[in-house]
């Protein structure tokens, strides 16, 4: 398995416009032997400790494999969505990475 967390930072005044890309793409990884374990919107009320910007969003998914990961990226439906990332989307932080125990 290989696990991605993202940490998703929305411009200002686009949550809709990312949530409209959410509800293609999130369906579309089960297609891809990957699924949503979670999706976290965080608060600062939430946060122990903090040197960076509250993200808006906090995905951790896994897939099968980098394969499997791949395909999802390269989705034909994901793809004609991804316009509505690119305005949405700030900066997104992407750490891929495997489960320890």
């Amino acid at each position: 398995m290989i696990y991605i967390t993202q940490l998703i930072y929305i411009k200002d005044g686009q949550e809709a416009t990312f949530n409209r890309f959410e509800e293609v793409a999130i369906p579309l990884i089960a297609k891809y032997n990957g699924r949503l374990l979670l999706r976290y919107r965080p608060t600062t009320d939430q946060i122990i400790a903090q040197t960076i910007e509250t993200p808006y969003e906090i995905h951790l998914v896994e897939f099968s494999d980098e394969q499997d990961l791949a395909a999802f990226f390269q989705d034909e439906a994901r793809k004609q969505m991804v316009h509505l990332k690119e305005q949405s989307i700030e900066t997104v932080w992407l750490l891929k990475g495997t489960r320890l125990g």
